[in-house]
């Protein structure tokens, strides 16, 4: 069977980290019984330059031609100063909303003994294990009306924070069956005692509970869920959330692991899929070979469990990175006795380890 996979590497340092992502993808597609086609698509700044629109039509066209999409990351400064429609953000943006990806989904855990890495205590952070599923569609990001009004020293700002309950229940029934296939505990986070979008929400959630009996669904306030992730953070096995609340609650959360640059995500919809590491274009250090392509290649293997179901892939990509983290580092997680690499050599690295793992897929030898 032919799957295609479009990849959009995207800006700063996503065509990077893509490259060694993609490089894992090809080795591990033999074991999916994949014939695999993939297709470097434009989408963000690049594609602005190329196009003059952060999301070209023709770009969205083959991203929804595709199985699945393979993002790096978009935006920089060099484009800070555009109208605010045809900023790089916006692209990635609307490729969510026409593709429907609603949900999307934040591992946040901690690899071999990377725990020294975290800023929080090793008795704190060791054996973490949460799943964040962040509504991807709606809410405060796409409500209407939203405007800047009035003249100057006088002007008002308005954005729309706005869920209907069939957006809700797919969310929450989302956040049901993935924490059925996890330790089955779900915790739902709003602000119910202020906000009546999110009383709509936990009257939803627990209209929803009754279909699934054997999940024990809490409720907890997005100020308390903040600090409860850097308490206490291995409370949560499974949380599920609005749009804003789960993109603050995901990078808190990804401050557990040591690095953002080790947080890959999958956003999914009803039939489409796309998946990209939490980090973004980090400018500063694109064309260096500093980046940490880890995220990246383990957003690959949420790509196996998802799109393919095949997680026993996505199973193996993780045991791999766990075994090349005892031996080299990118800076961003570097640690005393561990080899300095670049992200190229990363790449190779979890490469070899795939290599020496039992049942080993064919890898070419590193270049």
């Amino acid at each position: 069977m032919t799957q295609r996979v479009a990849i959009m590497p995207g800006d700063g340092i996503g065509p990077e980290v893509t490259a060694e992502a993609l490089r894992v993808l090809q080795a591990m597609a033999p074991q999916a019984g994949m014939h695999l086609e993939t297709e470097e698509v434009p989408i963000g700044g690049s594609a602005y330059d190329l196009a003059g629109s952060p999301l070209p039509d023709e770009s969205l066209e083959r991203a929804r031609a595709a199985d699945a999409v393979l993002l790096g990351a978009v935006g920089g400064p060099k484009w800070d100063t555009l109208d605010f429609a045809l900023r790089p953000e916006k692209g990635l943006l609307r490729l969510r909303s026409e593709l429907g990806l609603f949900a999307n989904l934040r591992p946040a855990q901690i690899f071999g003994d990377l725990v020294e890495a975290s800023t929080l205590k090793r008795e704190v952070v060791e054996g973490c294990d949460v799943m964040v599923i962040r509504e991807l569609t709606g809410g405060i990001y796409f409500g209407q009306p939203r405007s800047i009004t009035g003249g100057a020293g006088q002007r008002v700002g308005l954005n729309t924070m706005v869920y209907s309950e069939p957006e809700i229940e797919r969310i929450v029934r989302m956040g049901f069956e993935i924490a059925g296939k996890r330790s089955g505990r779900l915790c739902s986070v709003d602000k119910a005692n202020v906000l009546e979008v999110s009383v709509l929400w936990r009257d939803v959630a627990e209209r929803v509970k009754a279909d699934y009996p054997g999940i024990e669904l809490t409720h907890m306030y997005v100020d308390n869920a903040a600090m409860q992730l850097i308490r206490s953070p291995k409370q949560f096995d499974t949380i599920v959330t609005g749009n804003l609340f789960g993109d603050v609650l995901s990078d808190a959360a990804a401050m557990i692991t040591g690095s953002i640059g080790m947080l890959p995500s999958a956003s999914l919809g009803s039939g489409h899929a796309m998946y990209e590491p939490v980090h973004g274009s980090a400018p500063d250090i694109a064309g260096q070979d500093k980046a940490n392509p880890l995220a990246a290649i383990l957003s690959v293997g949420m790509l196996f469990r998802y799109t393919f179901d095949r997680p026993e892939l996505d199973e193996r990509i993780q045991a791999a990175v766990v075994d090349v983290l005892t031996q080299a580092r990118t800076v961003d997680i570097m640690a005393p006795g561990r080899t300095a690499v670049g992200c190229r050599q990363m790449g190779d690295r979890v490469l070899e380890a795939l290599a020496r793992q039992p049942q080993a897929i064919p890898v070419a030898a590193p270049t």
